[in-house]
């Protein structure tokens, strides 16, 4: 079995510009969990949740498919990393009080991923599947942010990408469902930093080898021209998606 690997060409522009995950997020993890020994955080790129997770679970347990990936990821106390992709993850049987997905379920093999879960999950593990799509800052930015998202970029999105863009409702999850509380994800940034978690996209990569840089400057010029002081910081929100279940006791 082969992954996606969207990410590896450009792991250390990953690791510095994806946005930091909220505390929140940790919480209703943690309160929805059987217990808070081990979780299992799957796909955990360069560990933006990994090093949060420690708050609330004694031992965190972070994989990825991507040995590039892992180079940039953060060390934190009670967090260990382990290249080993989703279906396949060399975790013990009946480990995990939880495993959560943070932005990469929509690559995995689903199925294959879910027999895992119940492999690697105790009776009851909460597994919760979070993504994020269009951010907001304000609305004369945001036209210019999903012209080029959803214009400028249609053709090269991979085509798991739908999934975020419908929160995950469309993927095969045969768990028990549960309901966490809203979260939202927020953070305070200048123009360059948007700007450098936009070249962090898949599709932004597919555009660039497609030779189209010109295309992701134009976008950067028309965003500076509505952003004013592009030393100005300003408020940038993702509402999260959770899909969660519960295995069976």
């Amino acid at each position: 079995m082969t992954f996606k690997d969207h990410f590896s060409g450009h792991a250390a522009a990953y690791a510095a510009h994806r946005p930091s995950w909220p505390d929140a997020l940790v919480d209703r993890l943690a309160d929805a969990s059987p217990a808070t020994t081990l979780v299992w955080d799957v796909g955990c790129g360069s560990g933006q949740l990994s090093t949060l997770l420690p708050r609330r679970f004694q031992q965190v347990v972070a994989t990825d498919a991507s040995a590039e990936q892992l180079k940039h990821a953060m060390p934190a106390h009670g967090v260990t990393y382990t290249c080993a992709p989703a279906e396949r993850s060399g975790l013990d049987a009946c480990c995990a009080d939880a495993i959560v997905v943070a932005q990469a379920a929509h690559w995995f093999d689903m199925p294959a991923f879910v027999a895992e879960c119940r492999r690697v999950g105790r009776p009851h593990a909460l597994v919760a599947l979070v993504t994020y799509g269009v951010m907001f800052i304000e609305r004369e930015l945001d036209d210019v942010i999903n012209r080029f998202t959803f214009e400028t970029l249609d053709g090269y999105w991979p085509a798991e990408r739908r999934h975020v863009d419908t929160g995950y409702a469309e993927l095969a999850f045969p768990l028990e469902p549960v309901v966490l509380p809203p979260v939202t994800m927020h953070a305070s940034w200048r123009l360059e930093q948007v700007v450098a978690y936009v070249g962090t996209w898949s599709a932004v990569a597919a555009l660039r080898k497609a030779g189209q840089q010109a295309r992701f400057d134009e976008f950067t010029h028309a965003l500076a021209a509505r952003w004013g002081d592009g030393a100005a910081l300003k408020g940038v929100s993702w509402p999260l998606a959770v899909r969660a279940g519960r295995l069976p006791g």
